[in-house]
C-alpha cells in the first residue's frame, strides 16, 4: 500500500515517529513523507521514504495564508496518489484533510495536542474550531492522545464519537531508553526539557526557582530546549539571557541526545498548561526518573500523583516550588521506586507497538484487501522466498 505521512516538520517525524515509519516500511508499504525540508529530512530518505517538501509555517495562525496549503498539499496528493494519508499536527489535520477529501483519498488524523488556540477563548479559537468542524467530517478515523481532548472534540461536535479513538501518544520504544544506574547528585538537579514557549510553563519554572533560592534551597535548575523567539508565544531572547546571567537556570541549549541529560538529572519537570501526550515526560519515565508536572490533560496521563511523580496546579509557581522542595527531601529509595513505577507504566501503557497495532487496524478497515496483499507479499519475502532459495 502507498502510505503518505504528513507533518509540520521532518524533525517531528524523525524524533517522534521513526519507529512507526520503519515498521510500515518493513511490512512492505511504500511510505511517502510530506513535510518542510530541514536537517532531519535526509534521515527519512535514508531509510527508504520518498520525501516531498511542502511550505508550511508551524508557528503561524494566519488562516488566509494557510488556505494556500490546501492547494499545495492537494497538488502533492494528486501527484503521489496515495492509498491512504496519515495526518499529524494541526495544519495537516485541517488543511491536509480538506485536500484529501477533495481528491477522494481516505485519511486518518492524529490530534497530537490542542495547541495555543484552544487555551484562550477568542476569534482565533472560534475560527480554529470551525475549521476542525468542517474538516473532521472527512477522515475515517481520528486518534486522540488523551481522553480529555477527545471528549472536548465530541462535546463541541467537532468530531463524531464513532470516528474517535484514544492512542498512548506517539508511543515509545522502552528498549531504546536505557536507565542509568541510580545515583543521586550531590546537588539535587532538576531538568526541564521543552521548546522555550510560554505554554510549556517555562516562566512558572523560573518563578518557582526564585522562590526556592529565596528559601536557601541548594539545587541545580537546568533548561534544555530550543529558543523560539519567532513563535507568537515564544520566550524573548533577552528574557532567557537575563535568567542565565542571574544564575537562575543552566541553559543547556538544544540537542539530539536528550537521553544523556535526562539520565544525569534527579527529577524532570514540565509545568505545561496542556499537552496531547508529552514526549519529554514519556522519555523521562522510561529512563526511570521521578517527574513533577501539572495536573492537566496529557500530563496526568503520564504521571500519577504519588506513584511515579508529583502533580502541581497549572500556572501556579508557588505550588510548583512546594512540589520541587518535596522532591529534594524525598529519600533515595522512594526516588528509585517512583522511577521504576514510571518505566513499568510506559512499558505497559505507552508502548509504540500499541500505536502501530491501532494504526494497522484502522488502515485495514479502510483497505482490507490491500493490507492483506501487503502482508502476504512481506511474508513471501521474509520467510518463504529465503527458504526456497536455501533449498535450491
Amino acid at each position: 500500500m502507498k502510505v503518505a505521512i504528513v507533518l509540520n516538520t521532518s524533525w517531528n517525524i524523525y524524533n517522534f515517529r521513526m519507529n512507526f515509519v520503519k515498521a510500515l516500511l518493513q511490512q512492505g508499504h511504500e511510505v511517502h513523507t510530506i513535510a518542510p525540508a530541514d536537517d532531519y529530512t535526509h534521515h527519512l530518505v535514508n531509510i527508504g521514504c520518498v520525501h516531498h517538501n511542502v511550505t508550511m509555517d508551524s508557528r503561524g495562525a494566519n488562516v488566509i495564508k494557510d488556505m494556500a496549503l490546501i492547494a499545495e498539499l492537494g497538488a502533492i496528493y494528486y501527484r503521489v496518489k496515495p492509498d491512504i494519508i496519515l495526518h499529524f499536527t494541526i495544519k495537516p489535520n485541517v488543511y491536509g484533510t480538506l485536500a484529501a477529501a477533495a481528491l477522494g483519498i481516505p485519511s486518518i488524523n492524529n490530534v497530537c495536542g490542542l495547541g495555543t488556540v484552544f487555551l484562550k477563548k477568542g476569534l482565533v479559537s472560534m475560527v480554529a474550531k470551525l475549521l476542525y468542524k468542517i474538516s473532521f467530517r472527512f477522515p475515517k478515523k481520528v486518534f486522540f492522545q488523551n481522553p480529555e481532548d477527545m471528549q472536548l472534540f465530541i462535546e463541541e461536535k467537532l468530531v463524531s464519537p464513532e470516528r474517535a479513538e484514544i492512542l498512548p501518544g506517539s508511543g515509545i520504544d522502552a528498549a531504546a531508553f536505557t536507565p542509568a544506574p541510580f545515583k543521586r547528585n550531590k546537588i539535587f538537579t532538576f531538568l526541564l526539557v521543552s521548546r522555550l514557549i510560554l505554554e510549556k510553563g517555562i516562566v512558572e519554572y523560573v518563578e518557582a526557582i526564585k522562590l526556592l533560592k529565596a528559601e536557601g534551597i541548594n539545587a541545580r535548575f537546568q533548561l534544555l530546549g530550543a529558543k523560539d523567539p519567532e513563535h507568537k508565544r515564544g520566550i524573548p531572547l533577552n528574557v532567557v539571557d537575563n535568567w542565565i546571567e542571574e544564575g537562575l537556570v543552566e541553559y543547556l541549549g538544544k540537542t539530539d541526545h536528550v537521553q544523556h541529560y535526562i539520565n544525569q538529572a534527579d527529577c524532570v519537570v514540565l509545568p505545561s498548561y496542556r499537552e496531547g501526550s508529552p514526549r519529554s515526560l514519556m522519555e523521562a519515565a522510561c529512563l526511570s526518573k521521578p517527574i513533577i508536572t501539572t495536573n492537566v490533560p496529557g500530563c496526568r496521563q503520564v504521571v500519577k500523583d504519588g506513584l511515579n511523580g508529583l502533580l502541581c496546579e497549572s500556572q501556579n509557581a508557588e505550588d510548583l516550588a512546594i512540589k520541587m522542595l518535596a522532591m529534594t527531601e524525598t529519600e533515595d529509595a522512594m526516588l528509585q521506586t517512583m522511577g521504576a513505577r514510571g518505566r513499568k507504566k510506559m512499558e505497559l501503557e505507552f508502548s509504540d507497538t500499541i500505536v502501530l497495532k491501532k494504526y494497522i487496524a484502522a488502515m485495514n478497515d479502510i483497505h482490507p484487501l490491500e493490507m492483506a496483499l501487503v502482508a502476504t507479499t512481506h511474508q513471501l519475502k521474509e520467510v518463504i522466498l529465503p527458504s526456497f532459495l536455501k533449498a535450491s
